[in-house]
C-alpha cells in the first residue's frame, strides 16, 4: 500500500485534519482572515520561534527529456541549454557560500545523465566539504538511487507533485517520465526509505484549482507523517511565474487566496515548515515573513551558471531532445532560466530585513558533526 491508494479514496475518504483545512478555505470575510493571520503567526513563533532559514537554488543544467505545458524547460522549447560540469558547480557553490549561505538546493531539468553515469552525486560529494546542507531537486529515481545520494551527502529531497489533479497533470505532461502521475505521487516515499531526513512536498499554483492542490497536498503530508515519522517535512506552493513557451495559468491564485492558503496549512500542521521562494514578489514576502513563513529563498538565479557566468562556453540549442550546436555564438548568450523571478533582492538585503523585522536569518543550521557527538 502506498499514498496512491489514499489518494485515490479522497473524494469519499477525509481525515478530520483534512477536513478542517477545507474549512478553512472556504470564503473568509476580512475580520476572519485576519483572525487567521493572528493564530498563524502564534503558532509560527511557539514551533519556530524568530527565525528565518536561508537558502539559495543552484541549477545544474536546464537540459530535461519532459515536455511540461508550463515549464521554461519542457523538453521541445528552443532555449539555450548547458550543463555545468563539476569544477563549475563548485564555482557557483563557492560564489554562494561567499554570500553566506551553509544550505543549497541542487536543481536540474530530468535528464537520465543525471543519475546514470554517477554526475549528481559527484556533485554532492564536491560542495559538501563547504555545504554542510545539500539538497536536491530533480528528476524521480528508485529507492536504491535515493540511497546513493544520501551517501554522497545530500540530505535533503525536494519533489512537488506539480498538481493534484490528475486530469490536469495528464493534459500538462506529454512526453518523458514525468507522464506517470502515480510513479511521482510515490516519490517522495520513495526518498524516505532511501534516507533522506528532510522532505519537501509542493504544488504549483495555476494548474488546477487552488482548494483541490490544497487537498491532495494535505493528504500527501498528513500520510508521510505518518508513514515517514523520521523525516522533517516541509511544504510549499509555488505560483506559476512567465517562462518560456509563454504559458498561461489557467487558474490563477491571486494574494489573498495565497496568504490564507499557507494560514490554513499553518494551523492545520503548525510543526511543518513553510517555504517562500523569489517567485513572488518583494512586498508580499515581507508581508508574510512574520505570519507563518519559515524559509526564504533569496538573490536566487534559475539558469545553470546564473551566479558566475561558468557554462556559456558549451550553450547549445536542443531540438526535440537532440543537442543542436549554435551557429554564432555571443559573450552576452547564457541559459535560459526556468522562470522568472520577481524578488531580486540580494541575500544580503534579505537578510538585512529578516534583522530589522526583529527575526534571526539562518545560514545555518546542520553539521555533521551533530552526529559524531
Amino acid at each position: 500500500m502506498s499514498f496512491v491508494d489514499t489518494f485515490n479514496a479522497l473524494p469519499e475518504q477525509k481525515s478530520p485534519l483534512l477536513r478542517k483545512l477545507m474549512a478553512l478555505l472556504e470564503p473568509k470575510s476580512p475580520k476572519q482572515l485576519e483572525a487567521m493571520a493572528a493564530e498563524a503567526a502564534a503558532l509560527t513563533r511557539l514551533h519556530f520561534g524568530k527565525t528565518m532559514r536561508l537558502f539559495a537554488p543552484l541549477y545544474l543544467s536546464n537540459e530535461c527529456v519532459n515536455n511540461c505545458a508550463y515549464c521554461g524547460f519542457s523538453r521541445d522549447n528552443p532555449i539555450f541549454r548547458v550543463t555545468l560540469n563539476v569544477d563549475q558547480v563548485i564555482k557557483e557553490a563557492k560564489h554562494l557560500e561567499s554570500q553566506g549561505f551553509r544550505h543549497i538546493l541542487l536543481v536540474a531539468g530530468e535528464h537520465p545523465k543525471f543519475v546514470s553515469n554517477g554526475y549528481l552525486e559527484e556533485c554532492i560529494r564536491a560542495i559538501k566539504p563547504f555545504i554542510p546542507t545539500v539538497g536536491i531537486e530533480v528528476g524521480p529515481m528508485e529507492q536504491p538511487e535515493y540511497e546513493r545520494m544520501v551517501h554522497a551527502g545530500s540530505e535533503g529531497l525536494v519533489v512537488y507533485q506539480e498538481t493534484y489533479d490528475r486530469t490536469a497533470y495528464n493534459e500538462y505532461h506529454t512526453a518523458g517520465p514525468k507522464k506517470d502521475f502515480d510513479w511521482r505521487l510515490e516519490c517522495p516515499e520513495r526518498g524516505y526509505h532511501g534516507g533522506f531526513r528532510r522532505i519537501g512536498l509542493g504544488a504549483l499554483l495555476g494548474l488546477a484549482d487552488w482548494r483541490t492542490e490544497a487537498l491532495g497536498l494535505a493528504a500527501h503530508l498528513e500520510y508521510m507523517q505518518n508513514h515517514g515519522w523520521k523525516a522533517s517535512y516541509t511544504i510549499a506552493f509555488p505560483r506559476l511565474r512567465p517562462a518560456a513557451g509563454s504559458f498561461e495559468p489557467k487558474f490563477p491564485v491571486d494574494d489573498a487566496k495565497f496568504i490564507q492558503l499557507l494560514c490554513a496549512f499553518r494551523l492545520c500542521f503548525p510543526q511543518v515548515g513553510i517555504v517562500l521562494s523569489t517567485r513572488e514578489s518583494p512586498a508580499l514576502r515581507d508581508a508574510l515573513l512574520p505570519i507563518c513563513i519559515t524559509t526564504m529563498s533569496a538573490g536566487s538565479h534559475t539558469e545553470p551558471g546564473g551566479y558566475t557566468g561558468e557554462g556559456r562556453d558549451d550553450l547549445h540549442l536542443t531540438v526535440k531532445g537532440r543537442r543542436v550546436e549554435l551557429q554564432q555564438k555571443s559573450s552576452c548568450d547564457e541559459a535560459t532560466g526556468q522562470f522568472d523571478i520577481s524578488d531580486h533582492r540580494t541575500p544580503q538585503e534579505i537578510s538585512d530585513l529578516i534583522t530589522r523585522r526583529g527575526f534571526d536569518p539562518v545560514w545555518k543550521d546542520w553539521d555533521k558533526a551533530i552526529l559524531q557527538a
